[in-house]
């Protein structure tokens, strides 16, 4: 990682404003400014992490923080019908932002292959 700050660590530090909908000792999750379904949420890691490429054995109670915190955030929103999880890796697949995080989205059908 570069020396600069990514928009995912300005908004874990306040410099940006976003809107959050839960954050915890390790996690913060926020609604995606470019929602690609009714409910489009992006749940992110306090700790600066690249990519899922980028964990390391310690971040093991993390990584499962993250997707028990995708299903809490996902009964809390009511998407009881169902919804999807997505994380992309590198830049072939589809992240844009040099900081993991997984996209919590439902509110609807979902199709398959999904791009």
């Amino acid at each position: 990682m570069s020396g600069e700050k990514t928009i995912f660590k300005k908004i874990i530090d306040r410099e940006i404003p976003a809107d959050i909908i839960y954050e915890d000792e390790l996690c913060l999750a926020f609604k995606d400014v470019n929602p690609q379904a009714p409910v489009h949420v992006l749940v992110i890691p306090k700790k600066e992490i690249v990519s899922i490429s980028h964990l390391e054995p310690e971040d093991m109670e993390l990584a499962g923080h993250l997707f028990l915190t995708v299903g809490k955030l996902a009964e809390m929103l009511g998407l009881d019908e169902g919804y999807r999880t997505i994380v992309n890796t590198g830049k072939a697949g589809g992240q844009t932002v040099d900081h993991l995080h997984l996209h919590l989205l439902g509110g609807r059908s979902l199709q398959w292959p999904p791009g």
